[in-house]
């Protein structure tokens, strides 16, 4: 039979996901699902509740440090109505419920490796940095890199995910949207999720630079960087939005599953990419002239 452990520090965390079959437990709002469904029923559960440093928000140098324990109703509270890290109050306030939202952490979500997960395609759109702590010490590596495959991340034996870095340079001067589409309105996993960043230039007529992400667009939440060199040094037209988001289908490779047919997601995807463009320019102080 499995037994709860409770570690008081990340390197006691560590050690204990050193040894034997065991895994790591934030919110447990998916982990007691998986369980449910007879997963992981032989594995010890770590738990880190008590690790209260891997929990908060705060502006270094650097950019934004998250720890891997903040929550989504914290991370919604500190970045609603903050420019381009407003598109990630967005995705927060979209996870399911609020008492889903009120213990779930965006470690747990991203480390879960699946694509729907809200916050995975802000994450992407920013180019986050993800930092891993373990026996060999910390380590941090590009989130793209962080998702292997379907419902797999690079976290090594003993390795804890301890904190998301935002860099400076991906959200200065940016502002950006996340649109999630379901086919409910709420407390529904994302058919399809779209996250647009856009820096326009000091007269807000060109779009500098442009990031796109998607959710549930492939295996791994995934950046469209053909749409983004279409776009970049474009003025904010109708004409250029457009060929914009079709520019998406040359990158993405959403499946047929028994939520959506793959053409329905990517005419969801294109529909989305313009959306959240469009919003962002006007975020930026722009105007999509026809």
């Amino acid at each position: 039979m499995s037994q709860m452990l409770i570690p008081n520090t990340v390197t006691e965390a560590c050690q204990m996901l050193s040894s034997g079959n065991r895994v790591a437990c934030a919110g447990a709002t998916n982990l007691y699902v998986d369980r449910e469904k007879g997963k992981y029923l032989d594995r010890d559960i770590v738990s880190l509740h008590r690790l209260k440093e891997l929990s908060g928000i705060r502006e270094e140098k650097d950019g934004w440090h998250i720890g891997s324990l903040t929550t989504f109703d914290l991370i919604e509270d500190a970045f609603r109505g903050q420019g381009a890290m407003d598109a990630l109050a967005e995705a927060a306030s979209l996870v399911g419920g609020p008492q889903i939202r009120n213990i779930g952490t965006i470690g747990g979500n991203t480390c879960n490796g699946v694509t729907s997960a809200d916050s995975a395609s802000t994450l992407h759109a920013w180019d986050a940095i993800v930092e891993i702590t373990g026996p060999e010490g910390v380590r941090r590596l590009p989130i793209h890199d962080f998702y292997i495959k379907a419902g797999k991340v690079d976290l090594r034996p003993g390795e804890l995910q301890t904190a998301i870095i935002i860099p400076k340079e991906a959200y200065e001067g940016y502002f950006g949207h996340y649109i999630k589409y379901a086919m409910r309105n709420a407390m529904d996993i994302a058919t399809t999720g779209c996250s647009v960043n856009v820096k326009l230039s000091e007269d807000k007529k060109t779009i500098l630079d442009a990031r796109i992400a998607y959710g549930v667009a492939g295996p791994v939440p995934m950046r469209a960087p053909s749409a983004e060199a279409k776009i970049r040094g474009k003025e904010t037209g109708r004409a250029a939005v457009k060929e914009f988001a079709q520019a998406v289908l040359e990158d993405i490779n959403p499946r047929d599953s028994w939520r959506a047919a793959k053409d329905f997601r990517e005419h969801i995807a294109t529909v989305l990419a313009e959306r959240a463009l469009c919003e962002s320019i006007r975020l930026a102080g722009g105007e999509v002239h026809e």
